[in-house]
């Protein structure tokens, strides 16, 4: 299917704020823009192609009595109660109604495509469709997908242009999400059929008292962590169950920080 990780959806109080946070790290982040009609804006902080979208709202009410698709980002937000924190992740494709039917044929409950844009701050607006699928049995919601109106070599282009893209004084670039699942080989083994990912060979993570697996993503792997004792995953799962607790980078320094809710690691 060709897939490729494209964003990390973080939400945030203030998006403007986090800017300047990531400054003080070494790590540039600028003003994204709003999407017209849904309530929401956001900040962006991209390494090459890959970025975390710090998605704020500019009118709560209106996602609140919007009904939204099954499996969608906004509706995540809506269920977790507008918490600060890591939401969920989106990955690319170049044949989203190809990646609609074969879901379909794999018995998910599918949404999309869905026609969006936002508005940037000079006026401009920018064009996708993204792709909402789930299975109603499962606990940990699967990316949803994204199809740009614009290849990834005039995505990159444009954005190296406004400096949106540019090299972060730490040095930082992505490397993987970390995922607490309660059941490592079964939701490894249904992402890696489901998106067509090749699979790491499981290993034992000391810090993070877990063992621990990855699928191989363009752009940013996908590393899932079941708790062998007690630690960082075990609580994550008590606390908030299977989802998404670390984004990782290697960079110029070797620290983990918490920022709005997302925890971040940089070694």
């Amino acid at each position: 299917m060709g897939f490729k990780f494209d964003h990390l959806v973080h939400f945030v109080e203030k998006p403007k704020k986090v800017i300047k946070e990531l400054e003080k790290r070494g790590i540039h982040a600028v003003e994204g823009g709003k999407h017209q009609n849904h309530g929401t804006y956001n900040a962006l902080c991209y390494f090459d192609l890959s970025y975390i979208e710090f998605l704020g709202t500019y009118d709560r009410e209106l996602i609140k009595q919007t009904k939204h698709p099954r499996h969608s980002m906004r509706e995540t937000i809506v269920k977790n109660k507008f918490k600060e924190g890591f939401v969920r992740f989106a990955v690319r494709t170049t044949d989203i109604e190809g990646v609609a039917a074969r879901f379909r044929e794999k018995g998910l409950t599918v949404n999309g495509p869905v026609p969006l844009s936002r508005q940037r701050p000079d006026g401009s607006v920018i064009e996708w469709r993204l792709l909402y699928a789930g299975d109603e049995n499962g606990a940990l919601e699967l990316p949803f997908i994204i199809q740009w109106n614009e290849s990834d070599e005039e995505r990159r282009t444009d954005l190296i242009e406004r400096q949106t893209i540019v090299s972060h004084p730490s040095k930082a670039t992505f490397s993987h999400l970390s995922l607490a699942v309660n059941d490592l080989e079964q939701t490894v083994s249904k992402w890696s059929h489901l998106l067509d990912l090749n699979e790491g060979k499981a290993f034992i993570d000391k810090d993070l008292q877990a063992k621990c697996q990855t699928l191989e993503l363009p752009g940013g792997n996908l590393v899932f962590c079941t708790p062998n004792g007690e630690g960082v995953v075990s609580e994550v799962l008590k606390r908030q169950g299977e989802s998404i607790f670390q984004a990782n980078f290697s960079g110029n320094t070797n620290e983990t920080f918490e920022l709005f809710g997302g925890v971040y690691k940089v070694n």
